[in-house]
C-alpha cells in the first residue's frame, strides 16, 4: 500500500488509490471526521449541492469533503462504470479537490436489492472539522473482491462467477484483507474502527464468526446492506470507519 498524503488544508491526510477515489482517509491531528447520514437516498446532484451548502453553513473549506457513501440501481458494467466515475469526479473538480486524477476522497458505491434509487444517490458523507487535540479518527474506502488494475474486472475477481459458500468465503477473507492492509497504512487495525459494515445479497453466516468475527471487525457489531457491489461480477464488499461524531438528516 502506498504511503499517504497529507493535505493540510483539508485535515486529513488520504491513502493514494484509484482516479474514482483513494483507498482511505485519516484525520490530521487537530481535526477529527464526521458523518452525515441522509436519512433516505439523495440524487448525486442534489446531495453535492447539500453538501456544498453544509460546508460554508460550517465556516469549513470544501477541500474538507473527506468521503461519502454512494448508492446506485443496479451494478454497472466496466465502461458504465468508468463514466459514471468521470461524472462524479468532475465536481470534485471543480470544487479543487481533485487534479490531474489524484484524488482523495474515500468513497463506497453498492446497489441495494431491495429499495433502488432511481439513480445515483448519497447515503452519507464525511468531512474532517478542526477541534482541538482531535486525533485518529479515519474512514476506509469500500472494496469488493477485486484487485487494482486496468485489466477487466473478470480478470482481477477474486473466484469470478461462483457463488457456493466456500467461494463467498474466498471472497470475504481478500476483502477483510484489504481493509487490514489500508487501514495499516494509516497506523489503524480493527481494534481502532467504530463501525464496520458488509455489502452482499448472499449468506455470511458461514463466514461469520471463523473470519469475520475472528479478526476482530464485528467488534462493534456488523451492519449488514442488502446490497451489490457496483460493478457486474463482484459479490462482496466492505468498509469501516473510526468517527466519533455521526448525525442523521432528512432532506
Amino acid at each position: 500500500m502506498s504511503e499517504t498524503i497529507d493535505l493540510p488544508a483539508a485535515g486529513y491526510r488520504y491513502i493514494p488509490g484509484v482516479f474514482q477515489y483513494s483507498a482511505g482517509i485519516a484525520a490530521l491531528d487537530g481535526f477529527q471526521i464526521e458523518r452525515v447520514t441522509f436519512q433516505t437516498p439523495v440524487p448525486l446532484e442534489e446531495g453535492f449541492a447539500f453538501i456544498e451548502r453544509h460546508l460554508t453553513e460550517q465556516n469549513l473549506p470544501l477541500l474538507s469533503f473527506a468521503a461519502c457513501e454512494l448508492r446506485s440501481p443496479a451494478p454497472f458494467d466496466d465502461a458504465g462504470f468508468v463514466a459514471f466515475n468521470r461524472h462524479y469526479c468532475g465536481t470534485l473538480e471543480r470544487w479543487g479537490i481533485m487534479k490531474d486524477d489524484r484524488n482523495p476522497v474515500a468513497r463506497s458505491n453498492v446497489c441495494p436489492e431491495i429499495g433502488k434509487p432511481a439513480g445515483p444517490s448519497f447515503h452519507a458523507f464525511c468531512f474532517a472539522r478542526p477541534v482541538a487535540g482531535a486525533r485518529g479518527s479515519f474512514a476506509i474506502s469500500g472494496s469488493g473482491e477485486a484487485e487494482d488494475g486496468h485489466a477487466s474486472y473478470r480478470e482481477r475477481t477474486v473466484r469470478w462467477g461462483e457463488t457456493s459458500p466456500d467461494a463467498m468465503r474466498d471472497k470475504a477473507i481478500y476483502v477483510l484483507g484489504r481493509m487490514e492492509q489500508r487501514m495499516a497504512a494509516i497506523g489503524k487495525g480493527w481494534a481502532d474502527t467504530t463501525s464496520a459494515q458488509v455489502y452482499t445479497v448472499y449468506d455470511l453466516h458461514p463466514f461469520l464468526q471463523d473470519e469475520i468475527a475472528r479478526r476482530g471487525a464485528a467488534r462493534h457489531g456488523l451492519t449488514w446492506h442488502l446490497a451489490r457491489p457496483p460493478v457486474v461480477g463482484l459479490d462482496y464488499e466492505m468498509d469501516c470507519r473510526s468517527v466519533p461524531v455521526e448525525r442523521r438528516v432528512a432532506v
